[in-house]
């Protein structure tokens, strides 16, 4: 028996919560533990970008606990969070993106639950300290899948072009591996999603695809993409890219991989090598390229000479 924890950043039984709940309903039913998770009805404090989570867990002074916010709401989150075996994670749309509460979930899990910052923090304590070391929460290191939902109520489905990129950002430094996402847009049309039958059959679907995962052989079964099209990037399986003017490169939004855009047969065609593939932040490859950035950047960088000295003229400026 595998533990399946949906995290609802919609309204008390609208459409997000009910969407998530089918899914768990149906996971319980195939002999699954399940737990279900409001943060809205939690009190989590926003990150301030003090960067303290992120040097304790490089400094091995700390495990990253937000210094910030020690009181507050976010270990239960966290908890649920790391006691998946897969995650489901529904957000509302607002402005073509997900919930502030879901940014500040993100902002809040990510840098200081990053899988490469804690797995190399755990190497160099375990070297420097041995069986003495202060070593990360065992949790962080074990595999999930991820299924990742939206709900928009725009008639149309641009409106809601944003949202799912933006909901990998929670899955993408904790080292998720998606295997599913949908958007239900038009949402306005129907007082509520229990009015929808395909809506809810979706979700069915998805809860076969997360039973399916957590019951494969093999890694490849466990975090094969089991959503319903195959995106323009290999890895993400989704197709918001970064254009660049000029030439035929093109950049994932979601992976930070590279490529490149032509024709075939008529058609556009995207490719992105193995190479680039593999450091897609999606994989362990790239965010130990992020991590090995910030230790060689923001851990080491380059003191300003009478800084304070430097910001007086700007204290009261607008104020």
């Amino acid at each position: 028996m595998a533990k399946v924890v949906a995290i609802s950043f919609g309204r008390k039984m609208s459409n997000t919560d009910v969407m998530l709940k089918e899914v768990l309903k149906k996971c319980e039913e195939a002999g699954h533990e399940i737990q279900f998770v409001r943060p809205d009805d939690l009190n989590i404090g926003p990150c301030t970008g003090c960067c303290a989570c992120v040097a304790g867990v490089m400094s091995g002074r700390s495990n990253g606990e937000c210094v910030m916010h020690k009181d507050d709401d976010f270990h239960i989150v966290e908890d649920a969070f790391y006691s998946a075996d897969a995650l489901i994670i529904g957000s509302p749309v607002y402005e073509t993106s997900p919930s502030g509460t879901f940014k500040t979930f993100c902002d809040r899990i990510g840098p200081s639950h990053d899988l490469a910052f804690l797995t190399e923090a755990k190497k160099e304590r375990l070297a420097r300290d041995g069986e003495n070391a202060l070593l990360p929460d065992e949790r962080a290191f074990k595999p999930r899948v991820g299924c990742l939902v939206a709900v928009g109520g725009a008639r149309t489905e641009n409106w809601t072009i944003m949202t799912i990129p933006v909901m990998y950002e929670c899955m993408m430094s904790t080292g998720v591996d998606v295997i599913d996402t949908h958007v239900y847009y038009g949402a306005m049309n129907i007082q509520h999603v229990l009015g929808v039958p395909e809506q809810m059959e979706r979700m069915d679907k998805m809860a076969d695809h997360i039973i399916a995962a957590l019951s494969a052989k093999d890694e490849e079964g466990r975090t094969m993409w089991r959503g319903e099209t195959e995106g323009a990037c290999p890895v993400c399986h989704q197709s918001m890219f970064r254009v660049h003017e000029g030439s035929d490169r093109v950049e994932c939004a979601i992976c930070g991989i590279d490529g490149t855009v032509g024709l075939v047969d008529g058609k556009i065609h995207y490719s992105f090598s193995p190479e680039q593939q593999a450091r897609s932040r999606m994989k362990y490859a790239g965010k130990l390229e992020h991590r090995n950035e910030i230790a060689d950047g923001a851990m080491t960088q380059k003191k300003v000479e009478n800084l304070a000295e430097l910001k007086k003229p700007y204290l009261h400026i607008g104020e």
